[in-house]
């Protein structure tokens, strides 16, 4: 998590030295909230993680347990800024839907058996590291979906249409 820390630490740095816009004042102060519908679990959210200004533990702790390795039931913190992508992925696509999560984070038992079973699981993949996450929209074409995740160029985004889901990551910019 260290990349998380450094990601906030460059913002406070910047908002305590005067040094962004008004307007990016504003969106670091607007709240920040994500839908998800998991489905393997059933489970839905729908949470605040970010108001006033600060992340809010109880929101983050919801988000974490959604995003959870279902399989073996573990929970970590998911990476903040993959959160902040979610979140501007939904706004830009004007989506009125929850994210559909087909996988989130995974413990590397849980990686290990699913790469087992299928030739499109990274050995390394960022889902390990709660920094990836497997989506569709009910109401947003996959391939727009991918356009949109491309758009932001925050990490990597990968389509797998024969499964119906999208990868997006908060690793190095690369595409699939």
């Amino acid at each position: 998590m260290q990349s998380s820390r450094r990601y906030f630490l460059g913002f406070g740095l910047a908002v305590a030295g005067g040094l962004l816009s008004p307007a990016a004042r504003a969106a670091l102060e607007t709240p920040r909230s994500l839908s998800f519908l998991h489905t393997h679990t059933g489970e839905t959210l729908k949470a605040t993680y970010w108001e006033n200004g600060g992340f809010l533990p109880d929101g983050l702790a919801a988000i974490d347990h959604i995003l959870r390795d279902f399989v073996s039931n573990t929970i970590v913190p998911i990476n903040r800024p993959l959160l902040d992508l979610l979140a501007d992925l939904h706004g830009r696509l004007d989506s009125q839907e929850p994210f559909q999560i087909i996988s989130a984070y995974r413990t590397p038992a849980t990686n290990s058996m699913l790469r087992s079973e299928s030739t499109g699981v990274a050995k390394h993949s960022y889902h390990m590291k709660a920094m990836a996450i497997d989506i569709r929209l009910a109401d947003v074409r996959l391939t727009d979906l991918r356009r949109a995740a491309k758009d932001l160029a925050r990490g990597g985004v990968g389509m797998y249409p024969a499964s119906n889901f999208v990868h997006v990551d908060t690793g190095p910019v690369r595409y699939w």
